[in-house]
This record gives structure tokens, C-alpha cells and sequence, in this order.
């Protein structure tokens, strides 16, 4: 299985907090199975916001900003499979994780009539993904947009999104960390994603 790689992406700025306990939880999972891993923290990154310049509907790059967001275009190209997490900051992904997503636009095809159609380079090559967050609430609602913040723009670039955790009750840093039946449902989401890729 050495041909598939899984690229996980952590949107947390708080450094060893549960998103990334949760993120190491389910690349070990994927490492169990025989795939490679890589592990990107969005905070150790300088990455900025998209400007909207529409350079890279040429370019099929992003030209305007040459930031280190051009070192993880060559590592999400090359990963099959993605994991994506962020806490959950007012109801939606962090501003990290925002600026990440935003930053993929290079990867969409767009019609020159208007309203655009898209379509996008990444897409009808197999890849997929799973989505998470953790929220401090207990009620699900609590967690607003943020699955769907993550998962629907994976959508539109052809990820089959293989699932989508919710995790609500957690705050202290590496909370989760104590919680021995999360740490294994996300190991085997993990395991089975890497074994879907086979």
C-alpha cells in the first residue's frame, strides 16, 4: 500500500489541544493499515487570506500570494486521501482552517458564462475524506457550520467525504486524550479510510 498517501490537516492554533490529539488519533489509524502519512498544523504556516485576484483560473495556481500555502499544494496533489479537523470557533471553522480552504480555489475549472459553471482538477481520482471538530458545548447545534464548512467544499473539489465526527463536551487541552472509546472509533475511521484507498 505504499502508493497511497493520507494527508492530515489540523486547524487548531492551541498547540497539543484536542483537534490535534484527535488528528494524531486517526493518522495512527492509517499508518495501521500500511499508507503513508503527512501531518500539516495550520499554525506553524503562514498562509493568507484569498483575495478574489481570479489569477489562478489561468495560472491553475495561486499567483498573487506567494506564501508557504505553495508548500501544501504538492502535498494535497499527492495525497489521495485528506483528514480535516478544527475546533469549533463561533459556530464555524477557525480562521486557519478558513484560510486553507479558501486558498484550494485554484483547483476549480470555471465556464466563461456566467453564472459559472465549475468543475474541479481533483476531481474523478478516487480521493476521499473524513471531517471533524470539537466542540465545548454538549448540544450538537452548538457546533453551527463547521462540519459543513469542512466537508462541503471537499465535496465540490470531488472528495467522497467517507465520514464526518462531531465530538461536543471537550475544552481542556488534550481532554480527549482520556477518552479511550473516542481515541478508537477515530483510530478505525482512520484504518478504514486508509483501506478504502487500497
Amino acid at each position: 500500500m505504499n502508493e497511497v498517501k493520507i494527508l492530515g490537516v489540523s486547524g487548531s492554533p492551541r498547540k497539543n489541544g484536542n483537534t490535534d490529539v484527535l488528528l494524531e488519533s486517526f493518522l495512527k489509524g492509517v499508518e495501521s493499515a500500511g499508507a503513508k502519512t503527512e501531518k500539516v498544523l495550520l499554525r506553524d504556516y503562514s498562509i493568507e487570506p484569498c483575495i478574489g485576484c481570479e489569477g489562478c483560473r489561468k495560472a491553475g495556481t495561486c499567483t498573487r500570494t506567494h506564501d508557504e500555502m505553495s508548500l501544501l499544494y504538492p502535498e494535497i496533489e499527492a495525497a489521495k486521501g485528506l483528514i480535516l479537523g478544527s475546533p469549533t470557533y463561533n459556530y464555524n471553522v477557525t480562521a486557519q482552517m478558513k484560510a486553507f480552504i479558501d486558498r484550494l480555489y485554484p483547483y476549480y475549472n470555471f465556464t466563461n458564462v456566467r453564472p459559472r459553471r465549475y468543475s474541479s482538477r481533483l476531481a474523478g481520482q478516487g480521493r476521499k475524506a473524513i471531517v471533524f471538530s470539537v466542540c465545548e458545548q454538549l448540544e450538537i447545534e452548538e457546533m453551527g457550520f463547521t462540519l459543513g464548512a469542512l466537508g462541503m467544499p471537499l465535496e465540490a473539489l470531488g472528495y467522497e467525504i467517507v465520514e464526518k465526527f462531531p465530538m461536543t463536551g471537550y475544552f481542556e487541552r488534550g481532554a480527549v486524550s482520556r477518552d479511550e472509546e473516542l481515541l478508537r472509533k477515530t483510530f478505525e475511521a482512520g484504518k478504514k479510510l486508509a483501506e478504502i484507498l487500497h
